[in-house]
């Protein structure tokens, strides 16, 4: 049975917790593939909000067999804690499932992180500082130690030693912090996390693909978005892994034949957290309009987002980078109120037309967005179950995305309920 990737084609908070919430209800397992605890998502289910950073959406489904794949890093008190709060909700979180493979942030990730954001002062990159960076670095490195040296005290505690007299020099020499204690580090992981992660540590490439071959359907769930990619990203303002429709492969140990649908999904406008380009910003009272009606702020970190129009050129570049088959338009309800709408459909920097992204950051960062202008709508929304049922401007608004996109928006998102999706219909297709 195929496999469906839902990715973010933008900056991140586009949505995808509550799209992958709501595909998940057909589905029999949700793997996430990628990141850590720095990106969360919201999901409300009958007026009840739920805040998750690491448990894969799929979480508040009994049919769900959630796993956290080998491709994320994990920082094992966030994960009990999480799972904590799920269970004083009444959500049953028995059957969630974490890679073996999958590697550990650990006390000095963290304390790196923020020395070295620190250190960087105006040239910081805007990081969460909460150890995902480092981690992946040591990962990169062979120096991490991974979720099933939890399983061997004795390796856990020789990787241990190996890797902290480095991180220890690093923070005594380089930022003039204390060294961290690689005995007290190692009771609070092994005694304290050990017990209690165990019981969920399993071969996750096996039960994936034991599960495809039993003819389930398994959706990929990625953190973060296309522009935030390691690789394709508006580096160095990125994150550490691939969010990318390719890192769902080897995130989850899933090979690309078994992918069929790659559903991006895009923000009816456009928002980023921290530094970096951004061609479509906005600085007037619109922005602070979307921003409040939109609560743009950050799920983990409460930061304000910035805010943008529509930008089809990033759409574009992320339908080659993820070869999407289709678009999730969500937040529409927030352009209401908006009395003019604008849409990026090309860049311009030195006399010269872009239609993609260009490849270089001296090019991105003075680049002049060219916009196409839409007359907005003053009506709710939030209420309408078909295409219909949406004013006009919105309709002329959604079939110009698909349209300069090249792409069939196949739901739109109305409202922050579970179940505020409109489902297009063939007759809308390009």
């Amino acid at each position: 049975m195929p496999a469906t990737v839902v990715v973010g084609t933008q900056w991140g908070d586009e949505g995808k917790g509550k799209l992958t919430d709501l595909l998940a209800k057909d589905m029999q397992m949700v793997v996430r593939y990628q990141g850590g605890h720095n990106a969360g998502h919201t999901i409300v289910v009958d007026d009840e909000s739920f805040a998750l950073q690491l448990i894969p959406s799929g979480i508040l489904y009994p049919n769900i067999t959630p796993i956290i794949g080998n491709g994320v890093v994990v920082d094992p008190g966030v994960l009990l804690t999480e799972m904590q709060h799920l269970q004083d909700k009444g959500v049953d979180t028995s059957k969630l499932k974490i890679s073996g493979n999958a590697h550990l942030i650990m006390p000095y990730h963290q304390e790196l992180d923020r020395v070295a954001e620190r250190f960087l002062g105006k040239n910081s990159l805007g990081t969460t500082k909460r150890g995902i960076g480092p981690t992946y670095a040591d990962k990169a490195s062979r120096v991490g130690i991974r979720v099933q040296d939890l399983l061997d005290e004795k390796i856990f505690r020789q990787k241990l030693d190996v890797v902290l007299k480095e991180k220890n020099s690093i923070l005594a020499k380089v930022y003039n912090r204390l060294a961290l204690s690689a005995e007290e580090i190692a009771n609070t992981y092994l005694n304290d996390y050990a017990p209690r992660i165990t019981p969920m540590i399993a071969d996750t490439v096996s039960l994936v693909h034991e599960a495809l071959e039993a003819g389930q359907n398994i959706l990929l769930e990625g953190a973060q978005a296309t522009y935030l990619d390691l690789d394709h990203g508006t580096y160095p303002f990125v994150t550490s892994s691939n969010p990318t429709a390719g890192g769902a492969c080897t995130g989850s140990g899933v090979g690309p034949l078994h992918l069929n649908r790659i559903i991006g999904i895009a923000k009816s406008y456009v928002t980023r957290v921290g530094a970096g380009p951004f061609p479509t910003e906005i600085f007037d009272e619109r922005s602070e309009y979307i921003s409040k009606k939109g609560h743009e702020f950050g799920t983990n970190t409460g930061r304000r987002r910035r805010i943008g129009w529509f930008d089809v050129v990033m759409l574009r570049q992320a339908k080659r980078l993820n070869s999407l088959s289709e678009i999730a338009l969500t937040k529409l309800d927030i352009l209401s109120g908006v009395e003019t709408i604008n849409v990026c459909v090309g860049y311009e920097a030195d006399g010269v037309r872009y239609d993609y992204m260009p490849y270089h950051q001296s090019i991105l960062h003075k680049v002049k967005p060219i916009y196409e202008q839409f007359p907005g709508w003053s009506q709710d929304i939030s209420q309408a179950t078909t295409f219909d049922q949406l004013p006009e401007s919105a309709r002329n608004y959604i079939l110009f995305l698909q349209k300069s996109s090249g792409l069939n928006i196949t739901m739109v998102g109305v409202g922050p309920g579970r179940e505020q999706f409109l489902t297009l219909n063939d007759s809308f297709k390009l």
